[in-house]
């Protein structure tokens, strides 16, 4: 993708469908004039007087308590400098953005435009009632320090300046990660620290609290190796100036154990690794180019541990694996502060989990068959679901034993149950599908292609690095709109009614009537087929020119499954076919079946459509847990359509036992655990979270699918085909865009998942 089509994306993002990333919505009832009389006025009063009599009451009555304020002066924005207050706000959005998503606080942006400190520290003191905590962001140094410094002195609030700590503590976790599998002591190892700004400053402040020595530590910045007896030395780089009689980073290197590297790309050089100690430890964190290549960090020593702040190698140290949990955890108990103690349980925190097996769902998210700690998993994935229920727990009782929490927490499995259900820990299914997609590109035939919209989401697909797109429609138009979206790629495009496609037509025509000579097709007929898209595009697929497709976004959906079930058929074993619909609500993810194809299946088709709703949840990673609804609760109806879902339930626990599954049972039984833990406590679900819903028909699955979606403005993956031969999808009819992008991410998994699947059977 050009610089300037990258440019002008991200200005779109940010621009529409309305400015900004964030937005505040109300969090009561508000319909009518009674609510409004308690939202406001005469209501308000109340909790006003409550508060005046004592100000820690503001923490029941108002949403303080959630509230973490982004505060910066856009003086040391990340790869950008000192841009100004106005220009970091998208930044700070963006913050907030992740503060959200990943812990559930609400993180208002503030940019103040002073570089004065003293004004800057004013501000903040003066505003900070607000907020229940401060999260300093991209101020320069050494201001940061000093501001960073007073505010946790004047405020009784958590203060924390995450350029500094936010890395100090996902490295340091990493670093005793890696010294535990180099069988190293922090206290003996030698540590080169290339960068002095304020990351560099608290993440060598921080080793050193976990052991390194002064002795052993040489830092450097733009000048060279900081010295005892270098002139103008900021406190902050006097505190590390080093003895020793060297001056450059080829120095400093020779026979170091670790190098540390917050400051510019390719510093490092081959030779200088070569001069490192056995088994170096190196963390090229500058981004968005590391002080050195990973791959040539890699090739130059075979015993390195590598790590960098990049996503698409192992070991990123990223910040968002802290500051959203820290917060969190520093909210929970009203912290007066974020201390020492509490960043420390944090590092802690983290390199345990590290050490603990990783869930299923953090190994499909990543392609791998299993994460296990050693040298390429040092430090835990963005993605992993645990994070949520252990940093803010280690952050919690770090604060509780120090003595600065306000509001202890006393039964820990509930805290970490109501982690869990704040965070939408399962609400990551987007960002797994297009991760997993990545890592073994499939070749998608895209069946409408000379639609816009449908070419908008191959070109995303194809620069997103998804799948490779295979383009069928008319060429001249294809390409005319590719030039329109300056989508400029080497992609296959095929017109099958076109004098170039014949030849494989004729293949492929052939192979059709073969499969379909005994039920009525002729030769002719297969050949007029084959210059219909989904025709063509099926035996692409079928014949293994392509390993997927995506089609049905211009046309009704019967029109487009009849030639996909006619040629590519159901897989063996399997006597129906169905869909199924990934609903992304507050809950988490919900899998629904079947939305698309079976009008009123039966008992036995019931059964089977669970067993393969429950393949399908198990492939993203989640452990079915399987309600089968009705409009009756366990036999309280005696209608047959209410007994056709109780005899469903009878097979699968019958054949399938350890299956977590049960019914008959009607919708908001299902998916309220306490409900259903009341009234029927001998449910196989009493006590579980329903992640699967199946349906007793095809009008109760579809509206209810698209009621979510529309009522809720609940994002949706769908209809994911169950029970075919091949990967093949078909889309609702006026599909988006994002829908799109999405299912043809689903269609490369499920490619992905066939060839595991056939290598495993042929013994590969």
């Amino acid at each position: 993708m050009s610089e300037e089509k990258n440019r002008r994306e991200a200005l779109l993002y940010h621009a529409k469908p309305q400015p900004g990333k964030i937005k505040i919505v109300p969090t009561k009832p508000y319909s009518t004039q009674r609510d409004l009389a308690l939202a406001y006025s005469p209501g308000v009063a109340e909790p006003c007087l409550e508060i005046a009599k004592d100000k820690e009451n503001a923490y029941k009555y108002t949403s303080k308590g959630n509230l973490v304020a982004i505060i910066s002066n856009g003086t040391a924005v990340l790869g950008l400098g000192n841009i100004g207050p106005e220009a970091s706000k998208p930044v700070m959005e963006g913050k907030g953005l992740l503060f959200k998503i990943f812990a559930d606080i609400d993180g208002i942006d503030i940019e103040v435009d002073t570089e004065d400190v003293d004004k800057f520290i004013e501000t903040v003191k003066m505003i900070a009632p607000t907020f229940g905590g401060i999260n300093l962001e991209d101020i320069k140094a050494p201001e940061a320090f000093e501001i960073e410094r007073r505010l946790k002195e004047e405020l009784d609030i958590p203060v924390m300046h995450d350029d500094q700590h936010g890395t100090a503590i996902i490295s340091a976790a990493a670093l005793l990660n890696a010294l535990e599998l180099t069988g190293k002591k922090i206290a003996n190892v030698k540590i080169v620290v290339s960068g002095a700004g304020a990351a560099a400053v608290s993440c060598t402040r921080l080793y050193k609290a976990f052991g390194a020595q002064s002795e052993n530590i040489v830092m450097l910045d733009s000048k060279g190796v900081i010295r005892k007896d270098r002139e103008n030395l900021t406190k902050e780089k006097l505190e590390f100036a080093s003895d020793r009689k060297i001056d450059t980073l080829d120095d400093a290197m020779k026979d170091a154990d670790v190098f540390i590297g917050l400051s510019i790309k390719d510093i490092v050089s081959p030779e200088m690794l070569l001069s490192m100690a056995k088994d170096p430890i190196v963390f090229a964190m500058a981004n968005p180019d590391p002080e050195i290549k990973y791959d040539l960090a890699c090739k130059t020593r075979k015993d390195i541990i590598m790590a960098t702040g990049r996503s698409d190698h192992p070991n990123q140290v990223n910040n968002v694996l802290g500051f959203p949990f820290i917060f969190r955890g520093a909210l929970d108990v009203r912290a007066t502060g974020i201390n020492e103690a509490m960043k420390m349980a944090a590092v802690k925190a983290l390199a345990d989990l590290t050490r603990a097996p990783v869930p299923e769902q953090v190994n499909i998210a990543y392609g791998e068959t299993r994460l296990t700690f050693g040298k390429d998993y040092i430090i835990p994935k963005p993605f992993d679901p645990r994070l949520i229920s252990e940093i803010p727990p280690a952050i919690a009782k770090a604060a509780m034993e120090s003595g600065i929490a306000k509001e202890p927490i006393e039964d820990w499995e509930a805290y970490k149950e109501e982690l869990r259900q704040r965070s939408g820990e399962d609400n990551k299914v987007v960002r797994l599908l297009h991760n997993r997609a990545k890592m073994n590109l499939k070749k998608i035939v895209f069946a409408e292609a000379d639609q816009l919209d449908v070419l908008k989401a191959a070109q995303i697909v194809y620069d997103e690095g998804i799948a490779i797109p295979i383009l069928l429609g008319n060429k001249e138009i294809i390409v005319e709109l590719m030039q329109e979206l300056e989508f400029d790629a080497d992609i296959l495009i095929i017109n099958p009614q076109s004098k170039e496609a014949s030849a494989k037509r004729n293949q492929y025509a052939e192979k059709y009537w073969l499969n379909r000579r005994r039920t009525g097709s002729t030769l002719y007929y297969a050949k007029t087929q084959m210059k219909k898209r989904n025709s063509f595009g099926s035996m692409m697929v079928l014949e293994g020119d392509a390993d997927g497709m995506i089609s049905g976004h211009s046309r009704a959906y019967p029109m487009v499954v009849k030639p996909v079930f006619e040629i590519i058929g159901r897989a063996s074993g399997v006597s129906r076919a169905g869909t199924v619909h990934i609903m992304m609500t507050k809950r988490g993810p919900l899998f629904l079946a079947d939305t698309s194809i079976n009008i009123n299946p039966s008992a036995e088709e019931l059964a089977e459509i669970a067993q393969n709703t429950a393949n399908v949840a198990a492939t993203f990673g989640f452990n079915p847990v399987i309600a089968l609804l009705s409009y009756a609760n366990y036999g309280s109806s005696t209608h047959p359509n209410s007994r056709k879902v109780k005899e469903a339930v009878r097979l699968i626990h019958e054949k399938n036992p350890d299956l977590v599954v049960d019914g008959e049972l009607q919708v908001d039984f299902a998916l309220n655990k306490e409900l259903l833990q009341s009234q029927f406590p001998f449910s196989k679900l009493a006590g579980k979270k329903v992640n699967t819903l199946i349906f007793p028909n095809l009008e109760s699955a579809n509206i209810t699918y698209k009621l979510l979606k529309e009522l809720n403005q609940a994002d949706s993956i769908g209809p994911i085909m169950v029970g075919l031969r091949r990967s093949v999808h078909i889309l609702q009819l006026g599909a988006s865009v994002d829908e799109m992008v999405n299912m043809t991410a689903v269609a490369a998994i499920d490619a992905q998942e066939r060839e595991k699947r056939k290598k495993a059977k042929i013994g590969i």
